[in-house]
């Protein structure tokens, strides 16, 4: 598991240094004004690089990209991002699944549950945030958030 420090920069917004699995040291800089920035550490010699500044918009992008909302490798059947008490997971809807085929709203997905559905993946495309009237189909992966009481009721549904 990676190592993530955070520390507050004064007038200037918070700063994420991260330690991956794989050795690497990066830095990233949140600004107030929304901008990223992204340093890589040298360990050898300490020396810190910015390797690139993004607008807000773009690292949101960049997120949903580096997150799997736009792309999951086929290998990764089922997904899970912990954060704090927030859990996003993927699940693809098999052929067995007897509800497949009905909306999102017939489901009372939110009602029942609490849980969110923010995206459906289905190959070349990905509907963020599908609304009640989408019926979910076998073959398309849905990208669910929520606390874990709540997937783990989502999940009673959908099994």
């Amino acid at each position: 598991m990676s190592v993530v420090r955070e520390s507050d920069l004064i007038g200037i917004g918070k700063k994420y240094q991260i330690e991956t699995e794989a050795g690497d040291n990066m830095v990233v800089v949140i600004h107030d004004d929304g901008r990223r920035e992204l340093y890589r550490r040298d360990e050898e010699d300490n020396d810190t690089q910015c390797v690139m500044t993004l607008s807000d918009e773009e690292s949101r992008q960049i997120a949903g990209i580096l997150g799997g909302l736009s792309y999951k490798p086929k290998a990764l059947e089922t997904m899970e991002v912990a954060l704090d008490d927030l859990r996003i997971e993927w699940y693809k809807i098999d052929v067995s699944d007897d509800w497949a085929n009905r909306s999102i709203g017939d489901l009372a997905v939110r009602q029942k549950t609490g849980a969110t559905i923010i995206a459906a993946i289905r190959e070349d495309e990905t509907i963020i945030n599908p609304g009640p009237e989408y019926v979910i189909t076998t073959g398309v992966t849905l990208v669910i958030a929520g606390k874990s009481k709540n997937i783990k009721l989502l999940k009673e549904i959908l099994l």
